[in-house]
């Protein structure tokens, strides 16, 4: 038998939890299912901050144009006006919920990062806002009697009913078993894929099924091929890779290659203030020239006490790996970090498929382009969080769930919520090797044929939506001869004004674009 709900959300960051509080706001009962525990998601390992306009000496056109920059040509205008505009209003309704942020003499406390001209990036505790934000959220779901928080429950698809996207199946957490759920509408906010590669800064969790689950239901997937890898991940053997925030090198911190020489400036006049995409490629050039895995991370100019204060989960975290950030240079090199692609939707996160909406990282709005402007992600999660909830509450009024129908799954089949550590295994291998920071041809139809052959093998279905994801990713990124921001291809060195569009993938058709809206 089926549950049945008002909406059902998938995922409890920060665009999850927004989504929910605008959907019981108004009174209807909100299921949200969650991967891991409440609390585990991307958003509570974001160390960087929030990048917001309420500095005196900013604006939303300053914050706009920072962000158009780093997307290299491929922000859609319309999306990133709403996010600088209306991220405001949102941060603000934060802080009366209780999101208690660095202050400085009772002031809030604003810092820089690269590709930002202002200082308007506040961080909560240093450098753990994601939790923060979470745990603020968390209280103000928790304080809705109509938001349901369903943790340890693994999605596996979508539930299509005459073109309409009705609900999910999911894996009991009690019963492990396979169950459905079906509402008025499904808000997907199931984060990114970063555990599609060998090296990431994500989660166990950052799997990507939301934007494969989304593909397989017949909606479209935008901009898959520009993944932002994170420069600067600590670089250790038997440990994990742990970011070490842009704000680092915001406040002072120098790259060092393994003779102790500053290289930075050598690739970019801006130098550790470049945009990721620039800085991690940067240092994957700069480890082959000096044959090294790793570069440095050198703060050791800075004040020892105000390295702590700043930082303290990343002085904790270094210290218990036997590194003192105040002391030693910390060995880094990137990780997969960040999707700028994902399920496309409009500005109130509907998406092609009638009934799915979706915010946060699994989307793509529009507003990252090609390379994300740091902090902007938090931001995102927040204003199109809300907006999915108020839309997907407008349109579906007089929807009635109790009328869809579907075929159940089979309650004696046997789970499947986890990929195959051998399919895992292989995937991330040839995703990192293949279709990582730098690619070319070669390598990207090699990993194409591989993940045909997986996929022809026979799979679970947390293995299908995983090597699906794969070869979204490669086929982007092979179709897009040129290089542009998170996206670098070798034997396509520049950017190409025939490429300034959006890609698209939607099951059975072949690849397509968009134009950019400027």
């Amino acid at each position: 038998m089926s549950l049945a709900t008002d909406f059902i959300v998938i995922g409890s960051g920060v665009a999850g939890l927004r989504a929910a509080i605008a959907l019981a706001e108004k009174g209807v009962r909100v299921t949200v299912l969650t991967k891991d525990k409440a609390s585990e998601s991307n958003t509570e390992y974001a160390q960087g901050g929030v990048a917001v306009v309420l500095a005196e000496d900013d604006d939303a056109g300053l914050h706009e144009e920072d962000t158009l920059v780093a997307g290299a040509g491929l922000c859609d205008a319309s999306a990133v006006e709403t996010l600088v505009t209306e991220g405001t209003r949102y941060v603000k309704q934060l802080i009366d919920w209780g999101t208690e942020f660095d202050r400085e003499g009772g002031k809030l406390l604003f810092t820089q990062e690269a590709a930002h001209s202002r200082r308007r990036i506040l961080h909560a505790h240093g450098d753990s806002t994601g939790a923060e934000f979470v745990r603020s959220l968390i209280a103000r779901a928790g304080a809705e009697p109509l938001i349901y928080l369903t943790p340890f429950a693994t999605t596996e698809s979508f539930i299509v009913s005459d073109g309409r996207c009705v609900g999910v199946r999911f894996l009991d957490p009690i019963l492990r078993a396979p169950r459905e759920i079906v509402g008025r509408a499904v808000i997907a906010c199931t984060g990114g894929a970063g555990q599609l590669y060998l090296h990431t800064t994500n989660p166990s969790v950052a799997t990507g099924d939301g934007m494969s689950m989304a593909y397989l239901a017949g909606a479209k997937i935008a901009d898959i091929e520009f993944v932002q890898f994170h420069p600067t991940a600590l670089s250790l053997e038997n440990a994990p890779r742990f970011l070490l925030s842009e704000a680092m090198r915001g406040e002072g911190g120098i790259l060092r290659n393994k003779y102790g020489e500053r290289f930075m400036p050598r690739y970019d006049e801006r130098a550790e203030m470049a945009p990721r995409d620039i800085v991690a490629r940067s240092i994957i050039l700069e480890m082959r020239k000096t044959g090294t895995r790793t570069a440095f991370l050198d703060m050791t100019a800075l004040d020892a006490a105000f390295l702590k204060h700043r930082f303290p989960k990343i002085y904790e975290t270094c210290l218990a790996y036997g590194l003192d950030i105040t002391k030693d240079l910390l060995p880094v090199s990137p990780a997969s970090h960040y999707f700028m692609g994902g399920v496309r939707t409009d500005l109130w996160g509907r998406s092609s498929l009638p009934g799915l909406y979706a915010a946060g990282e699994v989307t793509c709005t529009g507003v990252h382009g090609a390379n994300r402007l740091a902090s902007n992600s938090l931001l995102e999660g927040l204003v199109f969080g809300a907006r999915a909830g108020e839309a997907a509450f407008e349109d579906s009024q007089n929807i009635d769930a109790a009328a869809f129908t579907f075929k159940a799954a089979n309650p004696d089949s046997s789970p499947n919520g986890i990929v195959s550590t051998a399919v895992r295994k292989r995937v991330k291998r040839t995703m990192w090797e293949r279709v990582g920071i730098l690619r070319d041809r070669e390598s990207l139809e090699r990993a194409v044929a591989e993940f045909d052959q997986i996929l022809a093998s026979g799979l679970g279905t947390a293995s299908r939506n995983f090597v699906t994801l794969a070869k979204l990713v490669a086929t982007a990124a092979l179709w897009r001869e040129e290089s542009r921001g998170g996206h670098f291809r070798t034997d396509f060195a520049e950017p190409k004004d025939a490429f300034r569009v959006h890609s698209i993938q939607q099951i059975g058709e072949a690849l397509t674009t968009e134009s950019v809206d400027t």
